[in-house]
């Protein structure tokens, strides 16, 4: 139990860490899919970068994110600001940073590393996989490079660039290892944050949204939060586990994931306090479509699901976790007025985007 994780620029209160290792389905953005051949063949292409010369290479697609959100009780002034960091996917102005640190905001200034300060608006948000789309109007922008690896070694050698503490002079390079991989994180939203990196890489209040590159000076994760209780502890999120959802956030504004024909809701004491539940945990079904995948399977609005294949369902993260690790058949496990029962939900696969 981690009590006290830091979302680089917020706290997180009550986090917990859990371990998981199951295949990854390798999807990637600008691109598409990689055959395993082509990939080993990329890899053997890529030419190991100094320390130096890796900051030379990543630091211009590094940019500050600068916000004003939403003063409390409406007053327009002392509005809270905030900082971060992230790092530019194109030169059309698409930036990926957080999604805790635009939520909320009602302006987004840009600084590049060039000094120059521009406006930027929120085009896509995913509060499940943390990350959000900001775009900007600039010219000369410098796309970072996305790794197309299929795996991570623990112990090898990553940089994490972003501006902490929004201090002046430009962004701050830091260096570790990769500490461990799979890794876990519950937000103070209650919901959690999966695929995430571990890293010694010293990470502040600031590096949200910023990248963590590998030793080619290729984005491999955006870093996400700190365990402040601890030493040496950040998390940042994997670059594979994220590459289509961003190629659909680009395209649609917003993450697709499969319509089960149900709105799922995290049971948490109000909830149950306000549905009359029994059940302390799980996801409850509301407006359950009878034409589609859950109420074919029996499903009916007010059921909980407290389990799929087994696997104990607390927050949605856990839900569309699940879901993303099923082939196309799932066994949910519901409870619903005292008793207990299981219900089978066929989807199709091909095309089924991660949570």
């Amino acid at each position: 139990m981690l009590t006290g994780f830091h979302g680089c620029g917020r706290l997180f209160t009550g986090g917990t860490t859990r371990l998981l290792a199951w295949p990854f389905l390798f999807l990637f953005i600008f691109t598409g899919t990689i055959s395993a051949h082509a990939l080993e063949q990329l890899s053997a292409t890529l030419t190991e970068l100094p320390v130096p010369a890796i900051v030379s290479k990543v630091r211009p697609s590094v940019v500050t994110v600068l916000t004003r959100g939403i003063p409390a009780g409406g007053s327009q002034h002392g509005a809270p600001s905030g900082s971060g960091s992230g790092v530019i996917l194109d030169t059309s102005g698409y930036i990926l940073t957080n999604n805790h640190l635009v939520q909320g905001v009602t302006s987004v200034v840009v600084g590049l590393s060039t000094g120059r300060l521009t406006p930027g608006r929120v085009v896509a948000r995913d509060f499940l996989l943390d990350l959000a789309l900001i775009r900007i109007t600039a010219p000369d922008l410098v796309p970072a490079e996305f790794s197309r690896r299929t795996a991570l070694e623990i112990g090898e050698t990553v940089i994490a660039i972003g501006n902490p503490l929004a201090l002046k002079g430009g962004s701050t390079v830091t260096v570790g290892v990769i500490s461990a991989l799979d890794r876990s994180v519950l937000t103070p939203e209650g919901e959690t944050l999966y695929d995430l990196l571990q890293t010694d890489a010293a990470i502040n209040p600031g590096n949200s949204g910023g990248p963590l590159v590998d030793r080619f000076g290729q984005v491999v994760g955006i870093n996400v939060a700190i365990a402040p209780s601890a030493q040496a502890i950040s998390y940042a999120i994997a670059i594979e586990a994220m590459t289509s959802h961003i190629e659909s956030m680009m395209a649609r504004g917003t993450v697709e994931r499969p319509d089960l024909g149900l709105i799922p809701l995290t049971i948490t004491p109000s909830v149950a306090a306000s549905f009359d539940l029994e059940s302390d945990r799980g996801i409850l079904a509301l407006q359950v479509d009878q034409g589609k995948p859950a109420g074919q399977a029996g499903l009916q609005s007010g059921d909980v699901v407290t389990a799929i294949d087994n696997h104990p369902l607390y927050n949605m993260g856990d839900f569309w976790h699940a879901i993303a690790r099923a082939n196309g058949q799932m066994s949910f496990q519901v409870a619903t007025q005292g008793k207990s029962g299981t219900a089978t939900i066929i989807i199709s696969r091909p095309g089924l985007p991660r949570p």
